[in-house]
């Protein structure tokens, strides 16, 4: 899924978490129920238009990416301060997977293109593993242009339960 839905989900298990539990529970809380958000919500990823790679000749994919973006940029700014905590930590493995290891992953092929380097540190694979034992059964909807009703759902869904909470 995108950042958004997954800024949002940390938001609302931040609120709740410190609505629920006294520090520094409310801490430990956030922190181990953003993280493993998301795995939850790369797993429906499934459910949703989420190309594996870019499709910049794709007119659809591009505006679909310059709405998520944009956003997502006004998500994080509305939301950063102060419950920078809970989208932080529900962002980390996408944080760690692409913007930690990937680039200096492909560091090291340049200079070994055999380099099997830091595969094993990745914890998107943890995201597959669940998908593919709880939504077998799902539809793989991640070609289809019609699966952003499924992302705008989550998004919506979770802005009508933020929203009170506030």
């Amino acid at each position: 899924m995108e950042l958004i839905t997954h800024y949002l989900i940390g938001v609302l298990i931040q609120i709740l978490c410190f609505l629920y539990f006294l520090f520094p529970f409310n801490i430990f809380f956030t922190v181990y129920f953003a993280f493993l958000s998301h795995f939850v919500i790369d797993a429906l990823a499934k459910l949703t238009y989420h190309t594996p790679e870019a499709r910049y000749q794709d007119k659809f994919w591009v505006t679909w990416h310059i709405v998520i973006f944009v956003s997502s940029l006004g998500v994080v700014v509305i939301f950063l301060i102060p419950f920078w905590l809970g989208g932080v930590l529900a962002n980390f493995v996408d944080i760690w997977d692409w913007l930690i290891l990937r680039p200096t992953q492909n560091k090291k092929k340049k200079e070994n293109p055999q380099s099997n380097w830091g595969k094993k540190y990745f914890f998107h694979p943890i995201a597959d593993w669940l998908r593919n034992k709880t939504l077998f059964w799902a539809p793989n909807c991640g070609y289809k242009r019609v699966g952003i009703i499924t992302e705008i759902f989550i998004i919506f869904a979770l802005l009508y339960f933020i929203i009170p909470l506030i």
